[in-house]
């Protein structure tokens, strides 16, 4: 397969991208070309052959995007990276879906800390890199993130990952009324239409009102933007009134940064991350998002009414 004494074979290049994006180390891929093919290469030498990544990285970072996207998710994850010492960084994803339905991860940052402002520099850099119309940003309770987003795209709706705020409303309420709590909360968000949620949401008040008052009030504050997605085709409601589809994509690579443990710098972090991502990109691109080739005709008119 790969001719002796060619160290920089396209074919080795490629050979090393994909092992390290299947979550192995410079030193078991030295380990393991040495076993099959006979070839002896340092975890260093394989580091080095690797790094034709780090240009991919910033070329993709760079590349313009589509004008127009039905949806942009917002998310993130911990992984144990070394900065002098080992401590946990968050990697920030931005997964774009096209009017069309097609999804991809546009971009990504790891961070030491997650904050509004971090986010910003991600949502600047979408429209940095072309994107004009979005018709609606998904994502979880980060503080300020709405706002931000209003300052690129002021035309986009915004959608509070629900899911997550009933994570966080049942680990405020005592354990023996979680159960029935999560079945009035589903009435809300599983509603026909807003009206309806509306008013089931009027009866959640209205049953635990003085028992936890500060929970139906955090709810009421909040509903403007956990209603949204009852605003869009009921086909893709499913997908879009949580950020479930952006975190699905989170745990398969977190299962291949398992296999590693700690990565041993900011630089490897991104490598490994870029090589999972192109693979997960490369798997979407002919894949429609359940519910959106139904919807695709009713988001076409969103898109004709709002950005005209």
């Amino acid at each position: 397969m790969i001719e002796p004494y060619k160290r920089r074979d396209i074919s080795l290049e490629d050979l090393v991208m994909g092992t390290f994006a299947n979550g192995m180390s410079a030193g078991s891929v030295a380990s393991t070309l040495e076993a099959i093919f006979e070839f002896k290469y340092s975890p260093s030498t394989i580091s080095e052959i690797s790094r034709v990544t780090f240009e991919e990285i910033n070329k993709w970072k760079r590349k313009k995007l589509k004008k127009r996207y039905s949806v942009v998710m917002l998310d993130g994850m911990y992984i144990s990276v070394r900065r002098e010492t080992v401590e946990k960084e968050v990697v920030l994803f931005v997964l774009a879906i096209d009017e069309n339905g097609y999804r991809e991860i546009v971009d990504f940052e790891i961070n030491p800390s997650e904050g509004a402002d971090i986010w910003c520099d991600l949502i600047k850099r979408l429209y940095e890199r072309g994107v004009r119309e979005v018709l609606l940003f998904v994502a979880d309770g980060v503080p300020g993130v709405e706002n931000r987003i209003k300052e690129y795209f002021p035309k986009a709706d915004f959608q509070s990952c629900v899911v997550h705020k009933v994570r966080n409303t049942l680990n405020k309420v005592r354990a023996k009324d979680r159960k029935v709590i999560a079945t009035d909360l589903k009435k809300i968000y599983k509603a026909s239409n807003k009206e309806q949620a509306l008013k089931e949401f009027e009866a959640f008040k209205e049953r635990w009102g003085k028992k936890y008052p500060k929970v139906v009030q955090s709810w009421k504050q909040d509903l403007y933007k956990l209603l949204t997605f009852l605003e869009y085709p009921e086909f893709i409601r499913r997908v879009i009134y949580t950020t479930n589809l952006i975190e699905r994509t989170i745990k398969e690579i977190r299962k291949r940064i398992k296999i590693i443990g700690a990565l041993p710098s900011v630089e490897s972090a991104e490598k490994f991350v870029y090589l999972k991502i192109a693979v997960l990109n490369d798997k979407w691109s002919n894949r429609i998002v359940r519910g959106f080739l139904e919807a695709k005709e009713e988001i076409h008119k969103m898109f004709s009414r709002r950005y005209i």
